[in-house]
C-alpha cells in the first residue's frame, strides 16, 4: 500500500474514542501497519510500541501463527450462534482458559470486550445471590480510581471521575472503597508497596454501614491499570478475600489488563496467591487481534445456576458474538504462542530489568513518582499549573511525532507496557527515548 493510499483524505467523520478530536484532526497520529514490536506510519517510519497497542498486543503484532489461524477459520466457519448452539473451538478455548486460571475457576463465559466482561461479572454476582435465595444482595462495591470499562455497570463501580460525571446517577446501590495510592508512603516503589494493606479494612466499614445482607460483590483490579498503574499493597488482596469470605460477598478481579502475562504469570490471581470468585479477562486473550473478553467463574458460582428444569435458560445474558469462531481461533493460536515462546516466564525474568531501566530516570525534575511491577512501568509527571493532563498529553504527542514511540497517557501519568516479546535492547530504547521526551516537555 502506498503512503497516499494509507493516509485518509478526510478525518472528520470518525469520532475517536477517549480522544480530544479537534486536536487529533489538526495533528493526527496515524499508523497503517504493524509487525512484532513496531507500528509503522503511512510514510513507512517505524514507531516503537511501548504500550502493546492498548495493553493488549502481548505477543507482538501480526504474528504469523495467529494471522494464519484467523484466515483459516474465516474460510472454514465464519460465524456460529452461541445461543442454543456452539462450535468446537469455543469449548477447546474455554478448557484452555480454565486451565490457566487458579484453583476451581473452571467455567468460562465469553463476550467481546473488557467492558462487557465487567458488566457480565456484575450481573452474574447479583443473579448468583438471587439463585441462592438472597435476593436482597444487590449492592456492588468498586474502588476509587478503578476502571471497569464503559458500560453503565462498569462506570457505576468504577472510580475515575471523568468517566462518571457526564452520565447521571448511574446504577443505584453502589459504593466505593478508597484507592490504595499514597505518594508520601509509596513513591518510587518497585513491585508491591509495603504501605496500604489496612485500606482493605474499609470493606468492613461498608458492611457495618450497609449490612452484608445487601452486598453482592466487590470488584477491583488486582493492579489498577488505566488510572496510572497502582500495584496492590502487600497483603491487601488477601485481606479483601478474607472479608468477602467472612460476609458471603463475591470477590471479582478485573484482569482485563493483568491476565495473560502482563505481571509475569498467567493471571494476577496466580501472582498474588488470591483466588476471586469471578475473574474477567480480555485484551491479551487474542493479543488484540480479534475482539474477545470473558469471565471465569468458580464452581460454586456456576453450580448455583444449574438447578432449574432442563429446558429453561440458566443465565439470561449473552451477546450475539460471544465465543465468535474467529476470536476463538485467534485466542487458541495466541495461547499456543505464549506457551511455546515462554512469554509469561520471559516477562517474569525481565521484570527486574524493566524496573531498573525505569528507575534510572529517577531524579529528573519532571518526575514526581515512578512505579513498576511485572512488565509495566508508570511515570507521574509534574502537571502544568492550571492545566491538569496537559503535560502528560504533550509527552504522548512528542513521543509519537518526535521520538517515533507510542506510549499510554492517563492524565499526567505515562504508562509503559510493551509487548512481552520485547528484548532488552527494546527496553533500553524505550527509556532512552522517554528520557528525551521528558527533557522536551519540561
Amino acid at each position: 500500500m502506498s503512503a497516499a493510499d494509507a493516509t485518509p483524505n478526510d478525518l472528520e467523520s470518525f469520532w475517536l474514542p477517549f480522544t480530544p478530536n479537534r486536536q487529533f484532526k489538526r495533528e493526527p497520529r496515524i499508523v497503517s501497519r504493524a509487525k512484532d514490536m513496531h507500528y509503522f506510519k503511512p510514510d513507512g517510519t517505524p514507531v516503537l510500541d511501548a504500550t502493546a497497542g492498548l495493553w493488549c498486543s502481548n505477543a507482538g503484532h501480526c504474528r504469523e501463527p495467529i494471522v494464519r489461524a484467523i484466515q483459516e477459520q474465516a474460510a472454514e466457519l465464519d460465524f456460529a450462534p452461541s445461543f442454543q448452539f456452539a462450535h468446537p473451538k469455543v469449548f477447546e478455548l474455554a478448557s484452555r482458559v480454565a486451565s490457566l486460571a487458579p484453583n476451581d475457576l473452571d467455567h468460562v463465559f465469553f463476550c467481546n470486550s473488557g467492558s462487557e466482561a465487567a458488566d457480565t461479572a456484575l450481573k452474574m454476582a447479583i443473579a448468583y445471590h438471587r439463585a441462592n435465595g438472597e435476593g436482597t444482595r444487590t449492592r456492588l462495591i468498586g474502588r476509587e480510581r478503578g476502571y471497569h470499562g464503559v458500560g453503565f455497570g462498569g462506570i457505576s463501580v468504577g472510580g475515575m471521575v471523568a468517566n462518571r460525571k457526564f452520565y447521571g446517577p448511574l446504577l443505584a446501590g453502589t459504593d466505593h472503597l478508597p484507592h490504595t495510592y499514597n505518594r508520601a508512603e509509596q513513591a518510587f516503589t518497585i513491585g508491591e508497596p509495603e504501605w496500604g494493606a489496612h485500606l482493605a479494612d474499609e470493606l468492613q466499614r461498608m458492611v457495618d454501614l450497609h449490612d452484608a445482607s445487601t452486598i453482592a460483590a466487590v470488584i477491583v483490579e488486582p493492579m489498577a491499570g488505566s488510572t496510572g498503574v497502582l500495584p496492590p499493597p502487600v497483603g491487601y488482596l488477601k485481606r479483601l478475600r478474607e472479608l468477602c469470605d467472612k460476609h458471603g460477598i463475591l470477590l471479582i478481579f478485573d484482569e482485563v489488563i493483568t491476565a495473560f502475562g502482563r505481571l509475569g504469570h498467567a493471571t494476577a490471581s496466580e501472582r498474588f496467591g488470591v483466588t476471586p470468585d469471578i475473574m474477567t479477562f480480555a485484551k491479551g486473550i487474542t493479543s488484540g487481534t480479534v475482539p474477545m473478553g470473558g469471565c471465569v467463574v468458580r464452581k460454586h458460582v456456576y453450580d448455583a445456576f444449574q438447578t432449574g428444569p432442563d429446558h429453561v435458560i440458566d443465565l439470561f445474558h449473552g451477546y450475539t458474538y460471544s465465543g465468535h469462531p474467529l476470536a476463538a481461533a485467534a485466542a487458541l493460536a495466541t495461547l499456543d504462542l505464549y506457551r511455546e515462546e515462554g512469554l509469561f516466564e520471559r516477562a517474569k525474568k525481565l521484570e527486574p530489568y524493566i524496573a531498573k531501566a525505569a528507575m534510572s530516570l529517577k531524579g529528573h525534575a519532571l518526575l514526581q513518582d515512578i512505579r513498576t511491577i511485572g512488565f509495566v512501568a508508570a511515570f507521574d509527571l509534574a502537571p502544568v499549573e492550571g492545566l491538569p493532563g496537559k503535560r502528560g498529553f504533550d509527552a504522548m504527542r512528542v513521543a509519537f511525532h518526535e521520538e517515533n514511540m507510542m506510549v499510554r497517557v492517563s492524565g499526567d501519568t505515562i504508562a509503559v507496557s510493551p509487548p512481552l516479546i520485547a528484548e532488552e535492547t527494546h527496553l533500553d530504547e524505550i527509556f532512552e527515548k522517554f528520557g528525551r521526551v521528558l527533557d522536551k516537555v519540561s
